[in-house]
C-alpha cells in the first residue's frame, strides 16, 4: 500500500511542477516577445506567484478529485450509470479549481493593475483554461488503473490455473487411496475360490476405477455418465466388503449423464459418505445418488445413513477440496451444502451451472 502511495504522490507532483514549469516557459516567451519591459518590472514575481498556485491548487483539486472518484468506487471499465457521476464531479473540481485560484489572485493583487480583469471574467477564463489539464489528469488516472486492473487479472488468471492444476493432481492422489486398494484386492481375494466369475468382474471393477483416476488429470471436466459409471464400479467393490450392510440406490436424471462435471468429484462425495457414515454404523446403511436439473442448474446429491458429528468443520480433503475446486472453476456460480436431514441422514448437495450441450 505503501509503495502504491508514494507512486501516486510523485507522479502528482512530478506532473504538476512540469505542468508549472511549462507556464513559466509560455509566460516567459509571450511577455518577452510582447511588452519586456513590463515583464521585467512588473510580471516576474507576478506570474511566478500565479504559477506556484496554481500547482498548489491542482494538486488539491485532483487528490479531492481522486477521493471522490474512490468514494464513488468508480473504476475502469466505467460502468454507464456512473458516467454521469464522474462527468459532475470533472465539472465540479474545474469550477472549484478556477473559482479558488481566481479568489486567491484577487485576493493578494497578482495582476497587473492596468490589464485588471473582473473576477468574473478572469474565473470563466481560468475554468475554459484549465479545464483541459483537468481532463487530462482525469484520462491518466483512468488508463494507468485499467492497465493495472488488466495485469493484475492477468496475474490473478494463471496463479488460479496454477491452483486449479494442483488441486486436480491433490484430487488424483486422494482417489489412489491404499486402504480402499488393499480392501479391494482382500475382497477380490476371498471371491477367487468362492466366486471366480464375481472375482473376475471385480478386478474389471478396480482396473476401470485406477484407470479412470490415472486420466483425470488430462481433463479439465468429464461428463457426468462416465464419472457415475466409476463410481458405479466403486460401490460394487464397496459391497463385496460390506455385504448386506451396505445398500445403494440410485435417482438419475437421463438428460444430466452428458453434463460436464469435475473429474473425481462424485468419487469424493461417495468415499466422504463410505467412510464417515456407513462404516461407522455396524448394521450399515445406504448410499443414495440423485442427479436432476432444477432451476437451470445441475444438481448433484449424495445422501448417506448417519449424522454430521462436526464433519461439517473437518479438515479433510473430501469436503474442503471439493469447496475449492467448485470456486475456482465456477466462483459463485457454483455451490456446496454439507447438512443433516430427518436426523438419520447427511446430505452432500453439488449445485452447479448447466452448460448447454451442442
Amino acid at each position: 500500500m505503501r509503495k502504491k502511495i508514494s507512486a501516486y504522490w510523485a507522479c502528482q507532483l512530478g506532473g504538476w511542477f512540469f505542468y508549472g514549469l511549462t507556464m513559466l516557459f509560455f509566460s516567459f516567451v509571450y511577455n518577452q516577445n510582447n511588452n519586456p519591459v513590463t515583464y521585467i518590472q512588473n510580471s516576474t514575481e507576478i506570474i511566478l506567484s500565479r504559477v506556484l498556485i496554481s500547482i498548489a491548487l491542482g494538486i488539491l483539486s485532483t487528490h479531492i478529485l481522486r477521493q471522490l472518484i474512490v468514494s464513488f468506487k468508480i473504476h475502469p471499465p466505467i460502468e454507464k450509470n456512473k458516467w454521469w457521476i464522474l462527468t459532475i464531479l470533472i465539472i465540479f473540481i474545474c469550477a472549484l479549481y478556477s473559482l479558488a485560484n481566481s479568489a486567491i489572485v484577487e485576493w493578494l493583487r497578482l495582476y497587473n493593475p492596468k490589464l485588471r480583469a473582473s473576477f468574473q471574467r478572469r474565473s470563466v477564463m481560468n475554468f475554459l483554461g484549465d479545464s483541459p489539464i483537468i481532463i487530462v489528469w482525469t484520462s491518466i488516472y483512468f488508463v494507468w488503473h485499467y492497465v493495472e486492473a488488466t495485469r493484475k487479472s492477468e496475474v490473478e488468471k494463471v496463479r488460479l490455473e496454477s491452483l486449479v492444476k494442483e488441486l486436480e493432481l491433490k484430487t488424483i492422489k486422494s482417489h489412489i487411496n491404499p486402504h480402499f486398494i488393499f480392501n479391494a484386492l482382500n475382497s477380490i481375494r476371498a471371491l477367487v475360490d468362492e466366486n471366480p466369475q464375481r472375482a473376475r468382474t471385480a478386478i474389471t471393477e478396480l482396473s476401470n476405477i485406477l484407470r479412470s483416476s490415472m486420466q483425470a488429470e488430462k481433463v479439465e471436466m468429464a461428463p457426468f455418465e462416465r464419472e457415475l459409471n466409476i463410481v458405479k464400479d466403486y460401490l460394487a467393490l464397496e459391497q463385496i466388503r460390506f455385504e448386506d450392510r451396505l445398500k445403494v440406490e440410485y435417482d438419475i436424471d437421463d438428460d444430466t449423464l452428458d453434463q460436464p462435471v469435475p473429474p473425481m468429484m462424485l468419487q469424493t462425495l461417495v468415499e466422504n459418505a463410505i467412510k464417515h457414515g456407513v462404516s461407522k454404523h455396524v448394521n450399515g446403511g445406504t448410499i443414495k445418488i440423485i442427479s436432476d436439473f432444477k432451476d437451470n442448474h445441475h444438481e448433484l446429491i449424495v445422501l448417506n445413513s448417519g449424522k454430521l458429528n462436526g464433519q461439517r468443520n473437518e479438515e479433510g480433503f473430501g469436503i474442503i477440496g471439493t469447496q475449492n475446486r467448485l470456486n475456482l472453476l465456477y466462483g459463485v456460480k457454483a455451490h456446496f451444502e454439507l447438512n443433516d436431514i430427518n436426523g438419520n441422514m447427511v446430505e452432500a448437495k453439488v449445485i452447479i451451472p448447466v452448460k448447454a450441450i451442442s
